[in-house]
């Protein structure tokens, strides 16, 4: 399992990433911050239509979230911070919390998550392109 960031589903949509081969497509999962970050940014029409479905059918991990998964979240913020490390999105806590949960790495175009990564035990699979 993997868990695609926003950023990746975004770069995917906009052709910024090269179509992703079955095999990598069918080991992706999401979770609740994912789902409410691409579809608040997703356009309306029959393409985001056809987007939603497919979407839809990914599978997503802590649904519905645990309050514990909150504070983790909160705890990996507070370590960044007090180790000068500024993490530029809350939501990117979170999704780092749920990753580690379910000890999944986090596919990403988001320097946040090269920054968690530094003082938890967070895997990454970066794309250079952010």
């Amino acid at each position: 399992m993997i868990l695609a960031d926003t950023s990746v589903w975004i770069a995917l949509l906009n052709g910024r990433i090269a179509p992703v081969p079955a095999e990598v497509l069918g080991q992706l999962v999401t979770c609740g911050p994912v789902v409410q970050e691409v579809l608040q940014g997703l356009r309306e029409g029959r393409e985001s239509r056809a987007f939603r479905t497919a979407f839809d059918s990914v599978p997503r991990l802590c649904d519905p979230l645990p309050e514990a998964l909150f504070r983790a979240a909160a705890d990996i913020y507070a370590q960044g911070r007090r180790q000068a490390i500024t993490i530029r999105s809350s939501m990117d806590c979170l999704i780092a919390a749920i990753a580690l949960e379910h000890g999944v790495p986090v596919w990403h175009r988001d320097r946040d998550f090269e920054k968690i990564s530094r003082f938890t035990r967070l895997q990454v699979i970066g794309d250079k392109a952010h």
